[in-house]
Protein backbone atom coordinates (compact mmCIF):
# COMPACT_ATOMS: atom_id res chain seq x y z
CA UNK A 1 0.00 0.00 0.00
CA UNK A 2 1.24 3.48 -0.78
CA UNK A 3 2.35 5.45 2.31
CA UNK A 4 -0.03 8.36 1.57
CA UNK A 5 -3.02 5.96 1.35
CA UNK A 6 -2.01 4.27 4.59
CA UNK A 7 -1.85 7.65 6.38
CA UNK A 8 -5.23 8.67 4.91
CA UNK A 9 -6.82 5.38 6.01
CA UNK A 10 -5.39 5.71 9.50
CA UNK A 11 -6.60 9.34 9.70
CA UNK A 12 -10.12 8.27 8.69
CA UNK A 13 -10.16 5.57 11.38
CA UNK A 14 -8.96 8.02 14.05
CA UNK A 15 -11.47 10.73 13.05
CA UNK A 16 -14.34 8.22 13.01
CA UNK A 17 -13.39 6.87 16.44
CA UNK A 18 -12.93 10.35 17.87
CA UNK A 19 -16.38 11.53 16.74
CA UNK A 20 -18.30 8.53 18.08
CA UNK A 21 -20.45 9.51 21.09
CA UNK A 22 -19.58 7.86 24.39
CA UNK A 23 -21.47 4.65 25.06
CA UNK A 24 -23.16 4.47 28.45
CA UNK A 25 -22.21 1.61 30.72
CA UNK A 26 -24.81 -1.15 30.61
CA UNK A 27 -27.50 -1.18 33.30
CA UNK A 28 -28.86 -4.51 32.06
CA UNK A 29 -29.41 -7.13 34.71
CA UNK A 30 -31.64 -7.97 37.63
CA UNK A 31 -31.36 -5.97 40.86
CA UNK A 32 -32.62 -7.04 44.30
CA UNK A 33 -33.59 -4.52 46.96
CA UNK A 34 -31.20 -5.02 49.89
CA UNK A 35 -32.26 -2.23 52.26
CA UNK A 36 -34.09 1.07 52.61
CA UNK A 37 -32.75 3.99 54.68
CA UNK A 38 -35.61 6.09 56.06
CA UNK A 39 -35.43 9.83 56.73
CA UNK A 40 -35.74 9.22 60.51
CA UNK A 41 -32.52 7.16 60.46
CA UNK A 42 -34.09 3.70 60.61
CA UNK A 43 -33.24 0.97 58.14
CA UNK A 44 -35.76 -1.42 56.61
CA UNK A 45 -34.78 -4.81 55.21
CA UNK A 46 -36.73 -7.75 53.78
CA UNK A 47 -39.41 -8.82 54.54
CA UNK A 48 -40.60 -5.31 55.58
CA UNK A 49 -39.52 -4.01 52.19
CA UNK A 50 -38.60 -6.19 49.23
CA UNK A 51 -38.22 -5.69 45.53
CA UNK A 52 -36.81 -6.82 42.23
CA UNK A 53 -36.05 -4.74 39.14
CA UNK A 54 -34.84 -6.09 35.79
CA UNK A 55 -33.50 -4.33 32.71
CA UNK A 56 -33.31 -6.70 29.74
CA UNK A 57 -33.28 -6.18 25.97
CA UNK A 58 -34.98 -2.79 26.19
CA UNK A 59 -37.58 -3.71 28.82
CA UNK A 60 -37.82 -2.83 32.51
CA UNK A 61 -39.81 -4.88 35.02
CA UNK A 62 -40.16 -3.43 38.53
CA UNK A 63 -41.88 -4.97 41.56
CA UNK A 64 -41.74 -3.71 45.14
CA UNK A 65 -43.52 -4.48 48.39
CA UNK A 66 -43.50 -2.28 51.51
CA UNK A 67 -45.25 -2.78 54.86
CA UNK A 68 -45.55 0.37 57.00
CA UNK A 69 -45.47 0.58 60.80
CA UNK A 70 -49.28 0.21 60.94
CA UNK A 71 -49.08 -3.01 58.92
CA UNK A 72 -50.51 -1.45 55.75
CA UNK A 73 -49.04 -2.68 52.47
CA UNK A 74 -47.98 -0.74 49.40
CA UNK A 75 -47.06 -2.82 46.37
CA UNK A 76 -46.16 -1.64 42.93
CA UNK A 77 -45.71 -3.54 39.68
CA UNK A 78 -44.50 -1.82 36.53
CA UNK A 79 -43.49 -2.91 33.03
CA UNK A 80 -42.04 -0.52 30.45
CA UNK A 81 -39.84 -0.41 27.40
CA UNK A 82 -36.74 1.74 27.75
CA UNK A 83 -33.78 3.12 25.84
CA UNK A 84 -30.60 4.44 27.43
CA UNK A 85 -28.27 6.71 25.47
CA UNK A 86 -25.27 8.68 26.74
CA UNK A 87 -27.52 11.73 27.15
CA UNK A 88 -31.06 10.46 27.78
CA UNK A 89 -33.13 7.73 29.42
CA UNK A 90 -36.43 7.23 27.57
CA UNK A 91 -39.26 5.05 28.84
CA UNK A 92 -42.70 4.01 27.52
CA UNK A 93 -45.13 2.57 30.05
CA UNK A 94 -46.77 -0.75 29.20
CA UNK A 95 -48.64 -1.06 32.49
CA UNK A 96 -48.43 0.35 35.99
CA UNK A 97 -50.22 -1.18 38.99
CA UNK A 98 -50.28 0.44 42.42
CA UNK A 99 -51.91 -1.17 45.45
CA UNK A 100 -51.80 1.23 48.40
CA UNK A 101 -53.77 -0.05 51.41
CA UNK A 102 -53.11 3.11 53.44
CA UNK A 103 -54.90 5.27 50.84
CA UNK A 104 -57.99 3.06 50.98
CA UNK A 105 -58.25 3.10 47.18
CA UNK A 106 -57.20 -0.47 46.54
CA UNK A 107 -55.44 -1.36 43.31
CA UNK A 108 -55.17 1.28 40.59
CA UNK A 109 -53.96 0.68 37.06
CA UNK A 110 -52.43 2.94 34.44
CA UNK A 111 -52.61 1.43 30.96
CA UNK A 112 -52.28 4.77 29.15
CA UNK A 113 -48.97 3.90 27.47
CA UNK A 114 -47.50 7.31 28.21
CA UNK A 115 -43.83 7.96 27.66
CA UNK A 116 -41.20 10.27 29.05
CA UNK A 117 -37.52 11.06 28.98
CA UNK A 118 -34.91 12.31 31.43
CA UNK A 119 -31.34 13.57 31.05
CA UNK A 120 -28.52 11.16 31.87
CA UNK A 121 -25.32 12.09 33.67
CA UNK A 122 -22.30 9.87 32.94
CA UNK A 123 -19.23 10.06 35.15
CA UNK A 124 -16.85 7.23 34.34
CA UNK A 125 -18.82 4.03 35.00
CA UNK A 126 -21.47 5.93 37.00
CA UNK A 127 -24.89 6.43 35.34
CA UNK A 128 -27.42 8.79 36.95
CA UNK A 129 -30.95 9.84 35.96
CA UNK A 130 -34.47 10.18 37.33
CA UNK A 131 -37.11 7.76 36.10
CA UNK A 132 -39.40 10.04 34.05
CA UNK A 133 -42.82 8.53 34.83
CA UNK A 134 -44.98 7.74 37.89
CA UNK A 135 -43.07 9.98 40.36
CA UNK A 136 -40.26 7.44 40.65
CA UNK A 137 -36.92 8.20 42.30
CA UNK A 138 -33.59 9.46 41.06
CA UNK A 139 -31.24 6.52 40.48
CA UNK A 140 -27.48 6.02 40.32
CA UNK A 141 -25.92 2.87 38.84
CA UNK A 142 -22.31 2.13 39.85
CA UNK A 143 -20.87 -1.29 39.07
CA UNK A 144 -23.18 -3.92 40.56
CA UNK A 145 -25.09 -1.47 42.74
CA UNK A 146 -28.01 0.85 42.21
CA UNK A 147 -29.17 3.54 44.63
CA UNK A 148 -32.63 5.11 44.38
CA UNK A 149 -33.39 8.35 46.24
CA UNK A 150 -37.02 9.40 46.69
CA UNK A 151 -38.48 12.58 48.17
CA UNK A 152 -42.01 12.48 46.86
CA UNK A 153 -45.43 10.89 47.09
CA UNK A 154 -44.01 7.51 48.14
CA UNK A 155 -42.06 9.01 51.05
CA UNK A 156 -38.47 10.05 51.68
CA UNK A 157 -35.92 7.25 51.58
CA UNK A 158 -32.81 5.84 49.93
CA UNK A 159 -33.06 2.31 48.52
CA UNK A 160 -29.97 0.15 48.06
CA UNK A 161 -30.12 -2.45 45.29
CA UNK A 162 -27.55 -5.04 44.20
CA UNK A 163 -27.28 -6.79 40.86
CA UNK A 164 -28.08 -10.49 41.12
CA UNK A 165 -25.16 -12.56 39.76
Amino acid sequence: MRPDLAVASLSLVLVTAASAPPKPPSIEGTYRLVSRDMRNGTKQVPPTVDGLMSFSKGYRNFNIYVRDSAGKVLSLSYVASYQLTPTEYHEKSIFFLLNDESSGKGATYDLSGRSGAAPVTLTGARVAFTFPLHDEPAVVFEGTRMTATENGPYGSFVDHWERVP
